[in-house]
C-alpha cells in the first residue's frame, strides 16, 4: 500500500465535501492571524495534491521537517472541530454532549441550579433517544451537583436518582453483554465462517448460551432489543439455521419500522439489518419475498429524509449491489446479470478508501460466480486470482477456501488442464493448512484428478456417480455450507443433461419455488 493511502491526514482532506472545505476556510478565517498561517497553507497544497508526498510538502517551503509533525497534528485537529460545527454532522448525541458540556462549564463556575436545569433537559432527550450511556453519565453529574447543592423544591431528589441510576445502570449492563455477544460472534463467522462441524456447533452453543444475559425483553427499551436480535442473528447464522436468521432479522428491521426516529439516529443499524434480512431470504431461495424486501430497502435509503454521509452511503451502495447480483443467483439468470459487474466495478471507484478489503473480495467471488454460471470461465478465473493472490487477506477463511475449489472447476470447464495438477495440489495444502477439508471437497479434488485417465465417452457416467455422492450431503448440516458458496450439483446435473448451468438452476426454481 502506497504512502498516500496510508497518511490520516491526507485522507480527511480529501475526504471533505465542497461545503466542507468552505467551512474550514470560514472557520479558520475568523481569526485574522490565521490567514497567513502554516497550517491552513498545508491545507490547500493538501486538498490540490492527488497523492501525499512529504518531500514535496517540506521543499514547498511551507514548514521545515521538524515543524511538519506538529502543524499536520493542529491542521488535523483544525479539521475536525470545524465538521464537528458543521449543521450536518450534528445529531442528537452531539445535542446531548454539548449540553452536557454546557452544563459541566456552568457547575464549575458554582451555578448550581442552572447546570442541573440543562442536564435535566439533556437527561430526558437521552432517554427518550435510546442514548443509556450518556443518561448514567448525566445522572452521575447530578449527583455530583446535588450532593454540593441541595435543592429544596424536591425533597425525594436522593431517592429518585439513585433509583434512575440503578435502573439505567442494570439496562447497559445488559446492553452490554449482549453487544460483547453478538461482536464475538460476527467476529467467529469473518474468521471462519459458518461451523464446519459438530465439535464447532456444540462450542459455539456453549458460548452463545453461557453469556447470553437473562431477562425479560418486555421490559427492555430499543437498543436491548436491538442487541439481542443481533446476537441471535448471528448465532443462527453461525449454524446455518437460515429460517431462524429470517426471524431474528425481519425483527431487527420491523423494531426500526416500529422506532422510526431510530432510522435517522441509527441509519447504519438499520442499513445492516436490512443486509441481513435479504442475505436470510436468499438462502432461503424466496424470490418475491426478496424483491420485495429490496424494493422496500431502497425505497427508504433512497428517501430525501434519509441520513446522508460517506460511511452511510458506502453501505448503500455495498448492500444494494451485493443484492442486486444475489436476485441472480436465486433464479440462475446469470446472463441476465452479467451487466451488473462493469457498472459496479465503476461505481466501485469512488468507494475505494471506504470499503474494505473484505468487501471487495466478496465482490470479486460474486463477480467470479456471475461469470462461471454463465460459462464465460476465463473471466471467472481472472477474478478469482484477484482473492487467491491477495496475500494479506486474512478474514473470511471459507471465501478463500471455496475460491480455490470454484478456480480448480473453472480451470477444467475452460480446457486450461495444462497446469490442474500443479493447481490441485496447491489447493488441497491450502484446505488441508486451513483445516477445511471436508467430504464435498474431497470429492472433488479426488474426481478432477481423475479426469485425466477417464474415456470421453465414459464422461457422463462418472459425473453421475459424483452427483449420486454428492446428493447425500446436500442437506448435511455441515456438509451443506459447501452448496452456499458453490452449487457444484447444479453444475454437474448440467454436465450430464448437456444444459447451461444457469438453465438447470432456473428449472429447479420455477419447480420448487415459482
Amino acid at each position: 500500500m502506497t504512502k498516500e493511502q496510508k497518511d490520516n491526514l491526507f485522507l480527511l482532506v480529501k475526504s471533505l465535501t465542497k461545503s466542507e472545505k468552505r467551512q474550514f476556510k470560514l472557520y479558520v478565517g475568523r481569526l485574522g492571524v490565521n490567514s497567513d498561517s502554516k497550517f491552513l497553507k498545508l491545507f490547500n497544497l493538501l486538498d490540490k495534491a492527488s497523492g501525499y508526498d512529504e518531500t514535496a510538502i517540506i521543499k514547498s517551503g511551507i514548514v521545515k521537517k521538524q515543524q511538519i509533525a506538529n502543524v499536520k497534528a493542529h491542521l488535523y485537529k483544525q479539521i475536525l472541530i470545524s465538521l464537528k460545527l458543521n449543521p450536518s454532522h450534528q445529531n442528537i448525541r452531539s445535542q446531548i454532549r454539548e449540553q452536557l458540556d454546557f452544563a459541566s462549564i456552568l457547575y464549575h463556575k458554582g451555578l448550581y441550579k442552572q447546570s442541573l436545569k440543562i442536564l435535566d433537559k439533556a437527561k430526558e432527550l437521552a432517554i427518550v433517544n435510546e442514548e443509556k450511556n450518556a443518561a448514567f453519565e448525566i445522572i452521575e453529574l447530578e449527583k455530583i451537583i446535588e450532593s454540593q447543592y441541595i435543592t429544596r423544591s424536591i425533597s425525594t431528589r436522593a431517592d429518585e436518582l439513585a433509583m434512575q441510576a440503578k435502573e439505567i445502570s442494570s439496562l447497559n449492563v445488559i446492553a452490554s453483554k449482549l453487544s460483547n455477544l453478538s461482536l464475538q460472534l460476527y467476529s467467529i463467522i469473518l474468521k471462519t465462517g459458518y461451523v464446519k462441524n459438530e465439535e464447532e456447533s456444540l462450542l459455539v452453543t456453549d458460548y452463545f448460551n453461557k453469556r447470553l444475559p437473562n431477562f425479560d425483553i418486555t421490559k427492555v427499551g430499543f437498543r436491548e432489543k436491538l442487541w439481542f436480535y443481533k446476537a441471535h442473528l448471528w448465532y443462527s447464522f453461525l449454524l446455518q439455521d437460515f429460517l431462524n436468521c429470517y426471524k431474528y432479522a425481519s425483527k431487527w428491521v420491523d423494531l426500526f419500522y416500529q422506532n422510526p426516529s431510530m432510522i435517522n439516529l441509527n441509519p447504519v443499524f438499520f442499513l445492516k439489518g436490512n443486509n441481513y434480512l435479504l442475505e436470510a431470504i436468499f438462502f432461503i431461495r424466496n424470490k418475491p419475498k426478496f424483491i420485495e424486501k429490496l424494493t422496500e430497502f431502497q425505497t427508504t435509503a433512497n428517501a430525501d429524509n434519509f441520513p446522508k454521509d460517506e460511511n452511510v452511503a458506502s453501505l448503500v451502495f455495498l448492500y444494494t449491489n451485493f443484492h442486486k447480483i444475489n436476485a441472480h443467483f436465486i433464479d440462475g439468470s446469470f446472463n441476465e446479470g452479467l451487466s451488473l459487474i462493469p457498472q459496479i466495478e465503476m461505481e466501485l471507484i469512488p468507494f475505494k478508501t471506504k470499503i474494505d478489503a473484505h468487501h471487495k473480495m466478496v465482490f470479486y467471488y460474486k463477480f467470479a460466480s456471475m461469470h462461471f454460471g454463465a460459462g464465460n470461465n476465463k473471466e471467472c478465473i481472472k477474478y478469482l486470482d484477484k482473492i487467491i493472490s491477495n496475500k494479506t487477506l486474512s478474514m473470511r477463511e471459507d471465501l478463500l477456501c471455496f475460491s480455490r475449489v470454484l478456480n480448480l472447476v473453472a480451470h477444467y470447464e475452460a480446457g486450461l488442464d495444462y497446469h490442474l495438477e500443479t493447481l490441485l495440489r496447491s489447493t488441497y495444502k491450502f484446505l488441508i493448512k486451513m483445516n477445511d477439508l471436508h467430504e464435498v471437497q474431497k470429492e472433488m479434488i479426488k474426481f478432477i484428478r481423475g479426469l485425466q485417465d477417464i474415456y470421453p465417452q465414459d464422461l457422463k457416467k462418472e459425473f453421475k456417480k459424483l452427483l449420486e455422492v454428492l446428493k447425500q450431503y446436500e442437506d448435511h448440516p455441515y456438509e451443506r455450507r459447501a452448496f452456499l458458496y458453490l452449487d457444484i450439483i447444479s453444475w454437474l446435473e448440467s454436465k450430464i443433461e448437456n444444459k447451461p448451468v444457469g438453465q438447470v438452476i432456473k428449472d429447479k426454481y420455477l419447480e420448487n419455488y415459482a
